[in-house]
């Protein structure tokens, strides 16, 4: 019976042994992989900006860009509100454009969105929080104040009055330098102060969570290490306590992404956000929702963008649970 334990034991090692030297981001993948709707989630949203990003060289851009009415009328069918059929998966619109290339010229600016909101959480969160929660005293006191006072504000209430602000005052200026200069890029100052006023609101959670992680590892015993060999306040900050908050950090940030996509439909639903010749999921949805009519509802404008939205947000929420999940320490394999 013993030596039968011992054969057992020993062609049982090599797997214990391989288990034990899994690094965390091997760890953290393996527990990802085993939840099935994540990895679904995570291909749904691989897959749909695959197609939002070589879409324009598939359809005909005559047909699939969204463009004001005063423009040739070659850029329009001779369908308008045609219902879904062969030839237009998702119907068409008002001016005859079709809805499915719609949709993905506009998921695309959502998805840009919510990437470049996310980053500027990403930069200004993990910076204002590690340094407030590293060297603490005064400084975290001040800083973590400045926050409270932005979270005590309405959110899209906020971002609204930034945008209406500086777009008024940037659009001021440019005409007092160059009129044609500013009518030609005053179109696009509404995407960029709309990244402006997402990204003023997404960091302050983000530089919450930093905070906390940083408080828990600045008085480690391999800081202190690090701190008797002689490296700098920065060195020990980036090189060695922010390594280990990278788990949180990408979880924290798929999980902002939906939010910000959120706050971008909002805001352009109630003509605040992107803005014609352009178009996102939100924009189309409120372009949908001005066509409903008692005498006729044209649902298909409403429900593809809409449904779109839903899916995809619902997505990128799953990703970011299964990334909690497998980031987890707690997670038993």
């Amino acid at each position: 019976m013993s030596s039968a334990t011992a054969i057992l034991a020993e062609t049982a090692a090599p797997k214990q042994v391989r288990q034990e030297h899994l690094s965390p981001n091997q760890q953290a993948w393996r527990r990802f992989k085993r939840n099935r709707m994540a990895v679904a989630s995570s291909i749904f949203v691989l897959c749909l900006v695959g197609l939002v990003l070589v879409w324009p060289l598939l359809s005909n851009p005559a047909l699939a860009a969204p463009k004001p009415v005063t423009y040739s009328p070659t850029a329009l069918t001779d369908n308008p509100f045609s219902p879904p059929d062969a030839q237009h998966w998702f119907g068409t619109d008002a001016n005859g454009r079709d809805i499915l290339s719609r949709i993905f010229f506009g998921a695309r600016i959502s998805l840009l969105v919510g990437v470049v909101g996310a980053a500027v959480s990403l930069v200004i969160g993990v910076l204002w929080g590690a340094t407030a929660g590293y060297f603490g005293g005064r400084l975290d006191e001040r800083m973590m104040r400045f926050v409270d006072i932005l979270y005590a504000l309405p959110s899209i209430v906020f971002v609204i009055v930034i945008i209406t602000t500086l777009e008024t005052y940037f659009k001021g200026w440019l005409d007092r330098v160059d009129r044609n200069f500013g009518t030609e890029i005053g179109a696009r100052t509404r995407m960029v102060f709309l990244f402006v006023g997402l990204g003023a609101v997404s960091w302050l959670t983000m530089a919450r969570i930093v905070r906390g992680q940083v408080l828990t590892l600045r008085k480690r015993q391999f800081v202190d290490a690090s701190r008797s060999l002689g490296a700098g306040e920065a060195r020990i900050l980036f090189r060695h306590i922010l390594p280990n908050v990278l788990g949180v950090i990408i979880v924290y940030v798929t999980l902002i992404i939906p939010s910000i996509i959120l706050y971008e439909s909002f805001l352009s639903y109630l003509g605040l956000g992107v803005q014609p010749p352009q178009a996102s999921l939100g924009s189309l949805i409120a372009e949908g929702a001005a066509q409903i009519n008692p005498i006729r509802t044209y649902w298909w404008m409403i429900a593809y963008p809409a449904g779109l939205l839903a899916i995809t947000l619902l997505a990128l929420n799953f990703v970011g649970d299964g990334l909690r999940d497998a980031w987890d320490p707690r997670t038993k394999e």
